[in-house]
């Protein structure tokens, strides 16, 4: 029908903006030749794993102080300053005390655990009961202190991760706009890709990919609705992970969807992911989704990575190639060839355009979820708004410094959903959410399936604030996200310079299996590369 049609090019553009101006090149190399690479090549934390942070503190060579301290110094050079990156929208004020009091605890030989006294960022829609703001990259959000810390970043603290800061998004999470610009907030600004600056670093997670890839930051926890984790992860040539929802806690999270929402880890390595995880998860009686993984929880998520995890497994692959660009043909095949040659049997399926068809609903059971979420999480808030009305209302009387590039026409959709009793929500919510869910476990079990693989997303697009994102035909997110299944992307090459992740996603509480198969073809390939801040796409 022509309203079906209608709300798939809606959701085709939803997925282009959820999943996936410049100074002189001479001036901008110049500056970064002074600071950036400078700093980049002298730095002793560059491209640190958790596991070798540890070993410096164990052996008195480093001590966390030390370590938020030259992170600070990275970020002053590299994303305030040089390549101007602008993934961090806030910094923890009180992170260097914190790290001297981890360094206290671990001299009367307290140590709390893998992460302890770990440099983490932490994306601007989760709580912080701090000194720092939550406002989702909003200007209507400022003055947004919590009440208390959302439960994944108590979790945090118990382990000892120091917080260092909160990353820059695409504003509220990328659900504002049908032509929003990926990384982009009223309050942040524009986050860059730390490539090629000109670049989009895809959302909503923006900033968090970047830290990492930059290493501003040990490891970095996104969220993730559809793509928001793994777009971002894949574009800035690093390790993402969307779990299973319900493996993590939303308690303390702005939120877009009861259904499809969770929090992620991101890191440079699988292990650095697994170790993350591990931190992240557990049962929160204020989100009772997270009950349904009670028999699922590991507490090292790092011990099952296996470099011979390939071998024996069933992978599926669509049949169809993903866009017409050979060079993203070649790098597929050389992630298939590679599979292959680490005893991995691939499986022509058929499967990405029945799950294509229901993104219409998809996008019905957002709008819906997202002005009820919303308006319960404003309710509770510190904020001045308290209504997703109240943000609408805001915008539209701050139009020039609120919305001086795109507007918020999802936000106003969704202010005129009824309620999640309605008969339109409640069929759309079991054809996108039950009928994925169906469709995935049926192609997988009829295949006997460990996994299904392919291109994460195509290369990251340019940046562009006045017309919005053009991610173009591949990415390789809404299976996954309306399933509710994990989904983990791994680097996997580079094409014109832009990292390109391969994805690896499967049934609900995989995540072990899902996390092993990614080390074993990352130890085998070993594609993650350092940025280089390139002001513009070479010829």
């Amino acid at each position: 029908t022509k309203s079906q049609k209608t709300k798939t090019m809606q959701r085709r553009n939803f997925l282009k903006n959820t999943s996936l101006a410049l100074t002189t090149g001479a001036a901008l190399l110049s500056s970064m030749n002074t600071s950036a690479a400078t700093i980049y090549e002298d730095e002793d934390l560059s491209e640190i794993s958790i596991d070798a942070l540890q070993r410096k503190y164990e052996n008195g060579s480093l001590s966390a102080e030390e370590a938020v301290r030259k992170y600070l110094k990275r970020i002053a050079a590299i994303d305030k300053s040089g390549p101007a990156l602008n993934a961090v929208i806030e910094l923890n004020p009180d992170a260097i005390d914190i790290a001297r009091q981890l360094d206290k605890e671990r001299k009367e030989g307290k140590i709390r655990g893998p992460l302890h006294g770990v440099p983490v960022m932490i994306k601007d829609n989760i709580d912080t009961a701090d000194k720092m703001q939550t406002t989702a990259g909003s200007l209507a959000m400022l003055g947004n202190i919590a009440k208390e810390d959302a439960f994944i970043v108590k979790k945090l603290r118990a382990a000892g991760a120091i917080i260092i800061g909160k990353t820059n998004l695409s504003e509220w999470a990328n659900f504002r706009s049908t032509s929003s610009c990926s990384g982009w907030s009223s309050r942040g600004g524009q986050t860059k890709s730390p490539y090629i600056l000109t670049h989009n670093p895809c959302g909503s997670s923006s900033g968090s990919g970047v830290a990492v890839s930059a290493n501003l930051c040990t490891v970095a926890v996104g969220t993730e609705t559809d793509g928001s984790v793994v777009c971002p992860a894949a574009v800035a040539g690093i390790v993402g992970l969307k779990p299973t929802v319900g493996l993590l806690s939303r308690a303390g999270i702005i939120p877009i969807s009861s259904t499809q929402d969770t929090a992620g880890p991101m890191g440079r390595t699988v292990k650095d992911v697994a170790n993350l995880l591990s931190v992240l998860t557990g049962i929160d009686e204020n989100d009772a989704i997270t009950a349904s993984s009670k028999e699922y929880l590991q507490t090292d998520y790092g011990k099952a990575l296996d470099k011979n995890a390939l071998a024996g497994k069933r992978i599926g692959l669509d049949k169809r190639p993903q866009g017409d660009n050979q060079f993203l043909h070649k790098l597929r095949q050389a992630a298939i060839d590679k599979m292959k040659a680490l005893g991995a049997t691939i499986v022509e399926i058929d499967y990405v355009e029945k799950i294509d068809a229901l993104g219409g609903d998809e996008l019905n059971v957002l709008e819906y979820e997202f002005k009820d979420g919303v308006n319960k999480y404003l309710a509770k808030a510190n904020g001045k708004m308290k209504s997703l009305k109240d943000v609408i209302e805001f915008n539209k009387k701050n139009e020039d410094t609120a919305m001086p590039y795109f507007k918020q026409e999802i936000l106003e959709k969704s202010e005129k959903t009824k309620g999640l009793d309605e008969t339109e929500y409640k069929k759309a919510l079991l054809q996108s959410h039950e009928g994925g869910k169906k469709l995935l476990n049926d192609i997988m079990d009829s295949n006997n399936l460990d996994a299904i693989t392919g291109l994460t997303m195509g290369m990251s697009c340019a940046i562009d604030k006045i017309y919005g994102d053009r991610w173009g035909s591949v990415f390789l997110t809404q299976p996954a996200a309306i399933s509710g299944f994990p989904h983990l992307t791994v680097p996997a090459g580079q094409v014109y310079g832009l990292p390109v992740g391969i994805s690896f996603f499967g049934k609900e509480f995989t995540e072990e299996k899902l996390l092993s198969m990614g080390y074993a073809f990352e130890q085998a390939t070993m594609y993650r590369a350092l940025p280089k801040f390139l002001p513009y796409l070479e010829a």
